[in-house]
């Protein structure tokens, strides 16, 4: 019998993911989370989980974790992985907001490496074609969601879609038949959540680590025999009715793909490591500042931001530096301080540097309910009020990078090689976009991961200090 679950991994699974537009946008996809995760591994939570699994025997395997110095068992490295590719909060965005990348390209990373141990043949190029079918599976779970814009969300989405599109693109790496990955699908749709209470804190990238390891599992498993329902998405007592009862829209899976969602609609490339929304927040911040010449804290008399209503971002005392990172509070005064947002924005030292409490002391939220949370319509009205009577505004409704303001693909090497050279060094970084971009011969994953295995003794020495800080 025919089933909505079966005919979604159908489609997803026999779509032959070979146009050579797309195929170069996922190398790219690829080259922009290996340098997120590199410099996302220095992190304390993904640190916290590379020394927890050490301590517990599952330090050795096939699978790189990347720059902690140790191979580990496919799903171990995923998680890990999965987590560093997602902390910095530094991945592509998507619309529906979701984090597609984080939860599949660590889960297909060692996937690959263990299949190209087993087999010696290289897996890169199949991997981009499953990568492409991930991010067309996790598309399409989240319109069929019905919860668009954030205000909607109940739970963060991917934990919710991640595990069954890692699943089924698994399963397409392996090379499962449509019974067997319908299987993956199932025990994944077991395996999925996560509680938004938990943004601003290192769950946030559990939730995406989980997600790629999970879906993994799953399709492994589901290769060995194991079994679930035939139909867990549809159903009273389904994926679909239990996380979005009514909203759900089954049609959403269904519908012949042209394109594939990663090249349309596309994504958005983070310039910024914070929450998206924050982007509106920050451009206009820049654009602000850049109106004057020579920009002074000590010369600001309030700041009004005008925004939709989006509680969750709504920090106007952060608690740490990540915390910052959801905040339109912290990112558009940090913005005006300093003229730029990177990783070293979002630590604890920054957030509680003087002039930034002095800037969030004069900072005003004004949220309008009418103003849409939609990622490709909503917009912000930044007022920069100045002691000698004048006003900084500025207007945001695209971030650069986004649908409506894309950047070149220069500009995203750009950002990558900037990120690797900082947590590998040049020589490897160099190394690791070399083997993404070299099209003439088949990509090998195991070369690929073989030049991040460790990070720089600088970051790793001052990351252990904050840790234990």
């Amino acid at each position: 019998m025919t089933t909505l679950s079966y005919e979604f991994t159908e489609r997803i699974l026999g779509w032959q993911a070979d146009d050579a537009k797309l195929v170069d946008r996922c190398r790219l996809i690829l080259l922009d989370g290996l340098a997120v995760a590199a410099a996302g591994a220095a992190q304390p939570g993904p640190m916290h989980m590379a020394e927890f699994s050490k301590e517990h025997q599952q330090a050795h395997g096939p699978s790189t974790v990347i720059g902690h110095g140790y191979c580990a068992p496919a799903a171990v490295a995923a998680r890990i992985n999965g987590m560093s590719m997602h902390v910095l909060d530094f991945e592509p965005m998507w619309n529906p907001p979701n984090h597609a990348v984080s939860t599949l390209l660590p889960a297909l990373l060692a996937l690959a490496e263990l299949r190209e141990r087993e087999s010696g043949a290289p897996h890169g190029n199949a991997l981009l074609r499953a990568l492409a079918k991930g991010i067309e599976a996790q598309g399409r779970l989240r319109m069929s969601s019905g919860q668009i814009e954030p205000a909607q969300l109940t739970l963060h989405p991917p934990g919710v879609v991640g595990p069954l599109a890692a699943a089924l693109a698994c399963s397409d790496l392996l090379g499962l038949d449509t019974a067997h990955a319908t299987a993956a699908l199932g025990i994944a749709a077991s395996r999925s959540g996560g509680v938004l209470a938990n943004i601003g804190s290192q769950t946030k990238a559990l939730h995406c680590g989980d997600a790629a390891a999970h879906g993994l599992e799953a399709a492994l498993l589901a290769a060995r025999g194991f079994t679930a329902s035939t139909d867990a998405l549809a159903g009273p007592r389904g994926w679909g009715n239990a996380y979005f009862g009514a909203r759900f829209d089954s049609d959403c899976l269904l519908a012949p793909i042209a394109v594939g969602r990663a090249l349309e609609p596309g994504l958005s490339w983070k310039l910024f490591p914070s929450q998206f929304a924050t982007h509106y927040a920050i451009t206009a911040a820049l654009d602000a500042r850049a109106q004057t010449d020579a920009f002074r804290a000590d010369d600001v008399e309030s700041i009004e931001l005008h925004a939709p209503s989006m509680s969750y971002i709504d920090r106007p005392q952060p608690q740490t530096g990540l915390d910052g990172k959801f905040s339109w509070q912290y990112t558009t005064c940090v913005a005006l301080l300093d003229g730029h947002v990177d990783p070293d924005s979002f630590s604890d030292t920054r957030r509680f540097a003087p002039d930034v409490e002095a800037m969030l002391a004069r900072f005003k939220l004004n949220t309008d309910p009418s103003i849409s949370g939609a990622l490709d319509s909503m917009y912000v009205d930044l007022s920069v009020h100045m002691k000698n009577g004048t006003r900084l505004y500025a207007r945001c409704d695209a971030p650069l990078g986004s649908w409506n303001r894309p950047v070149g693909n220069d500009i995203v090497r750009a950002k990558a090689r900037g990120l690797l050279v900082d947590a590998v060094g040049e020589s490897r970084a160099d190394q690791v976009i070399y083997l993404a971009e070299r099209k003439d011969i088949p990509l090998a994953v195991r070369d690929l991961m073989a030049c991040l295995p460790y990070m720089r003794r600088s970051i790793l020495a001052s990351q252990i200090t904050k840790t234990r800080d």
